[in-house]
């Protein structure tokens, strides 16, 4: 099978890591201390063509094809988790405007979006809800050229920093079944009525802004719905493939790079006089875990290549999801068992990868959900 990856690609993830390395390296473990990521940041990734690459050039962007996003969702993992923010603003959130919007929203938000002017977040889960989407409870009531929308959500990725969020309610509280009454609306940041809460203290990916959200009779032009009325939850179930296959390439990403500053410790770690891993118990953990990462690797590039092809993968994005960010956690630990009192002190990587890998099986849908959807496509629910 052809290498997934071009040389023009190739020199892209060069240049794209060498400006991680100046613009981001350095400062990543101040940022989690600060627990927050500048928006000077975001927009230097703006200047330099790194959000939303893919574009129209009228928009600012540079029509690029999807491994673009996967070289930098790749590297924005290897470096740390707490940048997740990027690939949800670049592949989750602004593919629904690029999808569902109109020409004068597009043209009104994508340049920002592409610059950096205008950060993006999507507000799905609430407090009451988790995973059931078609549960959720904030309403947006059209009232004349507007909607007023009240209700609040939580986890919210990105959600201090946020300019534009695409909030997930209910026009239709009495629709039935329930999801027929759910839709899309871009809340902007200013908005009367709407308020953010808590900036929440997670476990791990410290520095990734995670924040509740409050909307109390906060009013909306009507030009805001994305799509159509009552559409949300097909939209939503539309574009869930990629961001689940997104959690995926992320967490396998941030893996490998645990697995290879672990080879090296063991490399170099002496006990008893010889290195940790010559030990065989070591050795052969390696070999396991080595292993598990190429057949991870190869099930992930062959669903790119499906994704980008147009083919509905749900089923095997689903199987990927879960897998992967379980796979992940089982090699966070066992990095971290290898280097022993070291693996537990925050100097060394292994310890925030351990806290910042465990979230994975749970975001962009439990990894319970994963399964629940795979058995129901085998006809077993």
């Amino acid at each position: 099978m052809p290498k997934l990856f071009s040389e023009e690609h190739e020199l892209f993830r060069d240049t794209f890591r060498r400006f991680l390395e100046k613009e981001a390296v350095p400062y990543y473990a101040q940022w989690e201390k600060e627990r927050e990521i500048p928006r000077s940041f975001w927009r230097k990734l703006g200047e330099q063509g790194y959000l939303v690459p893919w574009a129209e050039e009228r928009y600012g962007g540079s029509e690029t094809d999807f491994l673009y996003s996967v070289v930098i969702a790749e590297e924005l993992a290897r470096v740390g988790a707490s940048l997740i923010g990027v690939a949800l603003h670049n592949d989750i959130v602004a593919p629904y405007i690029q999808s569902y919007g109109t020409e004068e929203q597009k043209a009104a938000w994508l340049p920002r979006c592409v610059s950096g002017e205008a950060i993006l977040a999507v507000a799905m889960t609430e407090p009451g809800t988790g995973s059931d989407l078609a549960a959720v409870k904030t309403t947006a009531i059209r009232d004349g050229d507007s909607y007023i929308i009240n209700g609040a959500k939580t986890f919210i990725t990105n959600g201090i920093l946020a300019d534009l969020i695409l909030v997930v309610c209910r026009t239709d509280p009495d629709a039935q079944p329930p999801h027929r009454g759910i839709s899309l609306i871009m809340v902007e940041c200013g908005t009367p009525g709407f308020t953010r809460g808590r900036k929440l203290e997670k476990m791990g990916m410290h520095s990734q802004d995670t924040a509740e959200l409050f909307f109390e009779n906060c009013r909306v032009p009507a030009s805001n719905l994305l799509g159509e009325e009552g559409k949300g939850f097909y939209y939503l179930m539309e574009k869930l493939q990629q961001e689940r296959l997104i959690v995926a390439i992320q967490a396998l990403a941030e893996t490998e790079v645990m697995f290879e500053e672990t080879l090296e410790y063991v490399k170099t770690r002496t006990a008893f006089g010889q290195p940790i891993g010559t030990f065989q118990h070591n050795a052969f953990k390696m070999a396991e875990m080595a292993t598990e990462l190429a057949l991870a690797r190869n099930f992930v590039e062959n669903l790119i290549r499906d994704h980008m092809a147009g083919q509905e993968v749900v089923t095997q994005v689903s199987m990927a999801k879960w897998w992967v960010t379980e796979m992940a956690n089982r090699l966070a630990y066992q990095c971290q068992q290898l280097y022993g009192g070291y693996g537990y002190m925050e100097e060394y990587p292994v310890a925030r990868h351990y806290r910042d890998l465990r979230v994975s099986a749970i975001y962009a849908g439990t990894n319970e959900i994963m399964k629940s959807i795979i058995a129901k496509n085998l006809g077993l629910a």
